[in-house]
């Protein structure tokens, strides 16, 4: 099953309730469409900063095969590497332009898809638990129910938890 991160506007604050539209999930795998449509996607994406490095890394390595004088399977192997980076690492570098643009990792979803991944975030975030404990050991608030997600499965001893 896909791992979703869950990420939120530091301006919406611990009330995640408030504003459920401004809530992201990131799926994290391959991602197809940006590995099949790279410069689309990344556009579609508003991910200007990788769209930039992307676009640099596509010259350099033009400019590369051809003073080297490289066969066209050279560059079909070449360019399809380049693009099979971009699908690996693509939620990744959507997570980093999340973070560039001040918003923060507000919990951690295992859903079949993107739409089971906000039911069950939403059915975890109930009105009562809306605080979100930062713990000890990293500076990204993670909610309570979160926790167990984020240490293994709770097979660590958590700093101030139950041993």
């Amino acid at each position: 099953m896909p791992v979703y991160t869950v990420h939120a506007p530091k301006s919406l604050g611990t009330d995640l309730r408030a504003a459920p539209e401004k809530i992201v999930f990131v799926r994290d795998g391959f991602h197809v469409w940006a590995f099949l449509l790279n410069i689309v996607w990344l556009i579609y994406r508003r991910m200007w900063l990788v769209l930039l490095g992307y676009i640099a890394v596509q010259i350099a390595a033009e400019i590369m095969l051809r003073l080297t004088h490289a066969s066209g399977f050279a560059y079909f192997v070449t360019m399809l590497v380049i693009a099979l980076f971009l699908g690996a690492e693509a939620g990744s570098l959507r997570r980093w332009t999340l973070s560039r643009r001040k918003w923060q990792q507000v919990g951690l979803v295992v859903a079949d898809d993107e739409d089971a991944a906000e039911r069950r975030f939403f059915e975890r975030t109930s009105l009562d638990d809306v605080s979100y404990p930062v713990r000890a050991s990293s500076t990204i608030p993670m909610p309570r129910s979160s926790i167990v997600a984020h240490d293994a499965a709770g097979f660590f001893p958590m700093p101030d938890g139950s041993r």
